[in-house]
């Protein structure tokens, strides 16, 4: 896999993060002001850990970040931290008990992506597979007020799931970090003001050949 030495992958190492995508967070968190002390956080798409460890700062050590990959994280990760392996689209009976003893959440994050094709319109129907499936979970266990933070790729898909999010949060933005690369189809919605739980909608996607 290409390594981008650009100036936020020099910056994740000497500042000990696993990977660049720690910023994307920051950034996301300068703008919108999500996170507090104290906080219960879900991480959606963790590995390597560099979410995890950005939440876990933000919400400090009374705070706690369950977080969730196919993946193993790469990191020692803080004590507020609860990491596990799974597929969102398969949970374990371990993973919903550990939504149980941990949420309900002030916070879903969803920083998941596909292993990407190279062909454009399946990675990003996969991609918003992804964040549909994130969505109705985040339905489930959000807090009423509670924020969403969702990363898509950009495509024919994004005005359905925008339209989602605008019936189940008061406010909804769509946002592209600086240290999200310029060439990377990503981009992230922020809806924030969670109405309450809905029963979850018809337009959910599933993953091509899931």
């Amino acid at each position: 896999m290409k390594k981008y030495r650009d100036h936020y992958f020099l910056k994740a190492k000497q500042e000990h993060y696993p990977a660049r995508s720690v910023y994307k967070l920051k950034e996301i968190n300068a703008r919108f002001h999500l996170f507090r002390p104290g906080q219960k956080v879900l991480d959606l798409g963790a590995a390597p850990g560099s979410w995890c460890m950005g939440a876990a700062e933000l919400v400090g050590e009374g705070g706690l970040v369950l977080g969730l990959d196919l993946r193993p994280a790469e990191v020692i990760l803080p004590p507020q931290v609860r990491f596990m392996q799974g597929d969102i689209f398969d949970p374990s009976p371990e993973f919903a008990e550990a939504l149980r003893a941990c949420g309900p959440f002030d916070l879903v994050l969803s920083d998941m992506a596909p292993s990407t094709t190279g062909h454009r319109s399946t990675d990003q129907a996969r991609s918003a597979a992804l964040a549909f499936e994130a969505l109705a979970l985040a339905r489930r266990c959000l807090i009423p007020g509670g924020a969403f933070v969702v990363k898509f790729f950009m495509g024919p898909d994004i005005q359905a799931l925008a339209g989602e999010l605008r019936v189940d949060f008061e406010r909804v933005r769509a946002f592209k970090p600086q240290s999200s690369r310029s060439e990377s189809m990503e981009s992230f919605y922020i809806a924030a003001g969670y109405k309450g739980i809905r029963e979850a909608a018809s337009t959910t996607l599933k993953s091509p050949g899931t």
